[in-house]
């Protein structure tokens, strides 16, 4: 019976932050279910609800909370996240598989002992707490900076670190003419990056390795395209990426019905079914998008990430996401959300077209163009593509 106690932990420093991460893979305290700091009031009262931890950690102390439920003896991480629905689910993580996850990635990139790992993403999701696992792991204290470019670079010229970040992060650090050299390593995961992107940040000196992963296989368990030692990766028969190894998640906080669905014993193993479409050549993975960001459009199926990734390639185009529109005639409209490089000369929703339809089927090209200075973010860096789906898009297109 689960009878480990949970921890919820709001507004604590890294150190602490560290100490109590460090007592929770060892055992030696309870587990924890870390909060973002500037979380509104109404999102950390609902995550109390639906985990239900024994305690609330703050800079003021620990208070006992009413309904707790303990957990696995083996977990020591909650992440929470939300799915399609904002619901919110609660990843269950055992210290086992966080340990695999970041052994496998220091030995994929040759980090080694004592070596600095810089932390500039949130530590209430995966992948600043795995910076600081990684770290921890080999003697290290982390470092932890805002995301400013100067004082990013500032710390990168003192420690020579290796650093996660998101392509938003990465870009404006090659905006600010940074030198990447000065990192050891940049693991660049969160949402899609386009070839230019990487180009850019290796001609800057920066040695940049994609990752693929999310909370429930503790983060990037897939780097450049090759999966780390201990992961198995395939495709089901509609596209969907299956994962399997030791970084699997444990299952999803008090629902076990979304465990049974997501958590599939096949051939003797067991397989997480990922929301992502993905294509396998030559043992290396490549993610096409999101299943539930497919697109129907007049009774064609789009693959939302697939035509983004186009856009992203053109040189008129510095910032791209692509999302469905409810359409009186076509059900949902392929609508392109452009940051364009020059705002004095922004893509045209014809240019758009044309180069989509050199690559895809015609009704994968956008119907709508709407330009923007910037794509709304989530405090995790991933593009707020439920926001965009409901903005009013200013520059409607042709209808074939």
């Amino acid at each position: 019976m689960p009878n480990r106690p949970l921890q919820a932990v709001l507004g604590l420093d890294g150190a602490r932050l560290a100490d109590l991460l460090s007592a929770a893979m060892s055992g030696g305290g309870p587990a924890l279910l870390p909060i973002a700091a500037d979380a509104p009031r109404p999102h950390v009262r609902a995550l109390l609800r639906a985990m239900r931890p024994a305690t609330l950690r703050t800079a003021d102390g620990v208070t006992p909370l009413d309904g707790a439920a303990g957990v696995a003896e083996d977990t020591a991480l909650l992440i929470a996240t939300s799915g399609s629905t904002g619901e919110p689910k609660g990843v269950e993580l055992s210290a086992a598989a966080l340990r695999h996850s970041t052994r496998a990635s220091t030995h994929r990139i040759g980090a080694g002992p004592g070596d600095a790992w810089l932390c500039v993403l949130p530590t209430s999701y995966i992948a600043g707490l795995q910076v600081v696992l990684r770290a921890l792991s080999g003697g290290a204290e982390p470092l932890y900076r805002r995301f400013d470019p100067a004082e990013v670079m500032a710390a990168a010229a003192e420690h020579r670190p290796h650093v996660s970040l998101v392509p938003t992060q990465l870009r404006r650090l090659l905006a600010s003419g940074a030198d990447l050299s000065l990192f050891r390593t940049i693991l660049l995961g969160g949402a899609a990056a386009d070839e230019r992107l990487l180009a850019a940040a290796r001609a800057a000196g920066g040695r940049v390795v994609t990752t693929y992963g999310m909370s429930e296989t503790c983060g990037g368990c897939v780097y450049d395209g090759v999966p780390l030692d201990g992961v198995a990766v395939r495709l089901a028969d509609d596209g969907r990426v299956l994962l399997s190894g030791p970084v699997l998640f444990s299952g999803y906080r008090l629902r076990p019905e979304l465990s049974a669905e997501h958590l599939v014993d096949e051939g003797g193993r067991t397989w997480f079914r990922t929301g992502d479409l993905g294509r396998l050549a030559d043992g290396r993975l490549t993610v096409r998008g999101r299943v539930d960001d497919v697109i129907n459009t007049g009774g064609h199926k789009v693959v939302a990430g697939e035509v983004a990734a186009l856009l992203a390639r053109l040189d008129a185009v510095a910032d791209a996401a692509v999302v469905g529109r409810p359409d009186p005639e076509w059900g949902e409209r392929v609508t392109a959300v452009v940051v364009p490089a020059d705002p004095a000369a922004p893509p045209t929703l014809p240019e758009l077209r044309s180069w989509v339809a050199e690559h895809l089927p015609r009704y994968a090209a956008p119907r709508e163009l709407e330009l923007r200075a910037a794509l709304p973010l989530l405090a995790s860096g991933k593009p707020d593509l439920r926001a965009l789906r409901q903005a009013a898009g200013p520059q409607a297109g042709p209808r074939e």
